[in-house]
């Protein structure tokens, strides 16, 4: 019985990795996971969106990050349109790059 249990649960764990993986997207053929989030409580238009990986290739962070800032403000306002303050069409000075991670930072635009 203990053992049929443990199975299942090793089932379920594995099954799970699977599912995510499933949900990627690539850019450039490289997963860059992104994350958004608030600037403020305040003020949840402004927004920074971390890419992880950006080492990996900066042209596809770049495309990471402007994913993750329209998944941002779709998923907050329902809008997908940003005013980039650093984004994925800034120069490449402008880029804030930091152990591997690029930052971007723009603002959600609602009717």
């Amino acid at each position: 019985m203990l053992r049929a249990l443990i199975i299942s649960l090793l089932t379920v764990t594995l099954l799970s990795g699977c599912v995510e993986r499933a949900k990627r997207v690539y850019f450039d053929g490289k997963h860059y996971p992104t994350k958004g989030k608030a600037v403020s409580k305040d003020d949840r238009k402004a927004f920074v969106v971390n890419v992880r990986k950006a080492s990996q290739g900066i042209d596809g962070a770049r495309e990471a990050g402007r994913h993750g800032g329209s998944r941002y403000c779709i998923e907050t306002f329902g809008t997908s349109e940003i005013e980039w303050v650093v984004g994925p069409d800034s120069p490449a000075e402008a880029l804030v790059v930091s152990n591997g991670n690029l930052q971007m930072t723009g603002r959600c635009v609602t009717w």
